[in-house]
Parts: structure tokens; sequence; C-alpha cells
């Protein structure tokens, strides 16, 4: 199994920044299993889950719409982090924050759908006042 653990959730004005960071745990050979294909979706209060940003086991990354040009999605292999700096914040994005992970080859490609991944996080707040 692989335990997801979310951090840097917070309250920020709008126009802000935040940088999230996931960290994954469990078994050494599933996380040796050439990293993952990992990606971080957002729940808002009354919207089902959606995808923000992936990043595959290729490196390739792909970001929702609304993402784009503020949010940047990485990864650090070594230290087994999954990061999403989030730049000019606005109210829009506040939400729970989830990681999620799935292993993957090098040759994957980000997913940005949520049935693409195993494992889950349990999330991190993002609260973004006007």
């Amino acid at each position: 199994q692989v335990h997801l653990a979310e951090f840097g959730g917070d309250s920020v004005q709008a126009g802000g920044s935040l940088r999230l960071a996931c960290a994954a745990h469990g078994n050494a050979v599933v996380i040796s299993y050439n990293w993952f294909c990992m990606g971080w979706f957002r729940q808002s209060p009354g919207k089902g889950r959606e995808a923000v940003a992936a990043i595959g086991g290729d490196d390739s990354t792909d970001y929702a719409e609304s993402a784009k040009g503020r949010f940047t999605i990485s990864k650090d292999k070594r230290e087994k982090k999954l990061y999403l700096q989030m730049n000019n914040l606005a109210p829009e994005d506040s939400g729970l924050y989830y990681c999620a992970a799935d292993g993957c080859s090098d040759h994957s490609s980000a997913r940005l759908e949520a049935d693409s991944y195993s494992y889950w996080g349990q999330g991190t707040l993002v609260n973004v006042s006007s």
C-alpha cells in the first residue's frame, strides 16, 4: 500500500500564492516502481472532484484550463514528493486539494482523469478570500 499526505493548505487573499506538497509513504517495492504518475485534484462545496494538474511517468504535465499559466506541478523523485505551486490565486480556487498517485511506466503521460489513480491522500484545505 501507499499512503499520501498533503501539506501546505492555508487561507490567503486573492492574488496570493501557495505551495502545496504531497509526501508518499508505504511499501518500498511499490514506491520504487519508476516513481508514479501523480495528480492534484480539488473538491469545492457544491462541486464534484475536479482535476487541477497532473504529471506523468515521462515528466509530462497537464493542467485544467483554470490552472494554466498560474499553477505549476512538479515532483522530486529522490524525496518522493509532489508539489503544486499556485500563483495569482482567486476565490474560485478554494477547496480541498487532494494528491493522487498510481504506478506507471516512464513512457506514461500525465493523466487528468481521477479514475487513473489508485491512491489518494486526505486533502489539504485552501481558502482564498476576495
